[in-house]
């Protein structure tokens, strides 16, 4: 029964989006219940934050998929010796040699991510291009290598200071973790061409290269599981890195404008990274993106709101402004708009997870600042419309949302047009 019922007018814009990606509904309960409590208490959060971040900031350039060729036509080169693909590989490679972010303050995007509302980050500590912003001892691809000139700064793990930088705000820590790694020579083998996203050669072929980059894969998981203090959620990215069968591969394969030549199984053993990790980090939410199975504890339509309730946890990840990464005089969405887009989420189930590309010198623009402060101010109004709260029949019609608290409280949110 209903308790009380609030209204809250939102004078934002609805967010559509024309290249929003079709979303799998599938999805397998938790069993562990420590875990399931850690969802529902993630579900509370409603409002994260995700950041991109590494030497590919320098360029302004989409991260890492300038490297496969599969994508030239969404990532076409346009930086460095781009008119020849080995020296392109070699330029952006050597991007590590001046990353220097010597404005990077963490507390500064901590206190501000606080004051917007955010409770949880998920930062990028590894995207495809295999460079570690945290100081992995498998590899010399790191912004601690000597090679990197920022490696000297007392702060030069990064991930670490971020992730300490925000917990000591309240907030939850995650890390975005790259199944794929295309610096590394067990899964881009340099034997080979690499004709797109996928390992290179044939592991039923070379089983034991494969099984290096298993090994290669799981210690440097473990390591963030180990060395970075408390950390909530392991946010997988690269699901084209999984076990397929004979079937799955044939309709992929079938598929209209399907490019991806070297499509194979590719077995990372998830459950076991999974199980060590949990016993490192008990209690850990698992997001093995677009893989479906056990280790999806929630799912995360991308850059895109769904139109409908989803019955299960979900986390739309959207950019605020620009691209993932940083570019130059990106466009950011209004205050109204994400305020619109965040009530529309959470009224649906899920919740929103707002990039921010921090710059090369490790700094954000000052829109992302004042849009976090405008957020922050209507939460601190209308906040116990968001937090905590659940969907309730019928979810949203026409311009209102519905929530509902778990003692019953249910909130109308009037989403105004502009001239209101």
């Amino acid at each position: 029964m209903v308790k009380h019922m609030f209204f809250f007018i939102v004078l934002a814009g609805i967010l559509t989006n024309p290249y929003a990606h079709p979303l799998s509904e599938k999805y397998y309960p938790e069993n562990d219940p420590v875990v399931s409590k850690k969802i529902e208490q993630w579900r509370d959060l409603k409002f994260g934050l995700l950041m991109h971040w590494g030497p590919y900031s320098q360029w302004g350039i989409v991260e890492s998929w300038s490297l496969c060729s599969e994508d030239e036509g969404w990532t076409r080169r346009t930086k460095g010796r781009f008119e020849n693909y080995d020296l392109y590989k070699i330029d952006y490679k050597n991007l590590k040699t001046t990353f220097n972010p010597m404005k990077f303050n963490p507390d500064k995007w901590a206190a501000a991510a606080k004051a917007g509302g955010m409770k949880y980050v998920v930062f990028t500590t590894k995207h495809h291009d295999g460079f570690c912003m945290f100081d992995s001892k498998y590899t010399d691809y790191k912004i601690t290598d000597e090679a990197c000139p920022f490696h000297s700064n007392p702060r030069s793990n990064v991930t670490k200071e971020i992730f300490d930088a925000f917990r000591k705000e309240g907030l939850w820590t995650g890390a975005y973790f790259s199944k794929p790694d295309w610096n590394s020579e067990f899964y881009w083998w340099p034997y080979f061409a690499t004709p797109d996203r996928n390992v290179n050669y044939q592991i039923g072929t070379y089983p034991d290269r494969w099984q290096k980059f298993v090994e290669f894969t799981h210690n440097q998981i473990l390591e963030l599981m180990t060395d970075y203090g408390k950390v909530d959620i392991l946010w997988l990215d690269g699901g084209w890195v999984q076990p397929y069968t004979e079937k799955d591969l044939l309709n992929y394969r079938t598929k209209k404008d399907f490019k991806q030549v070297n499509l194979q199984s590719q077995d990372i053993r998830m459950g076991e990274i999974v199980k060590k990790a949990r016993a490192k980090q008990p209690g850990l939410i698992v997001v093995d993106r677009a893989v479906e199975g056990p280790h999806q504890n929630y799912l995360t339509p991308e850059n895109h709101v769904p139109e409908k309730m989803l019955p299960y946890p979900w986390e739309s990840c959207i950019i605020m402004g620009g691209g993932w990464s940083y570019s130059f005089n990106p466009e950011f969405k209004s205050s109204r708009e994400l305020i619109h887009m965040l009530v529309d989420i959470v009224s649906k189930g899920g919740n929103l997870l707002l990039n921010i590309g921090p710059s090369p010198e490790g700094t954000w623009y000052d829109e992302a600042y004042v849009r976090l402060e405008e957020m922050g101010k209507w939460m601190d109004v209308n906040g116990e419309a968001i937090y905590h709260s659940r969907p309730v029949s019928p979810y949203k019609e026409d311009r209102v949302c519905l929530t509902k608290q778990k003692d019953g409280t249910v909130y109308a949110v009037y989403l105004g047009r502009e001239d209101e």
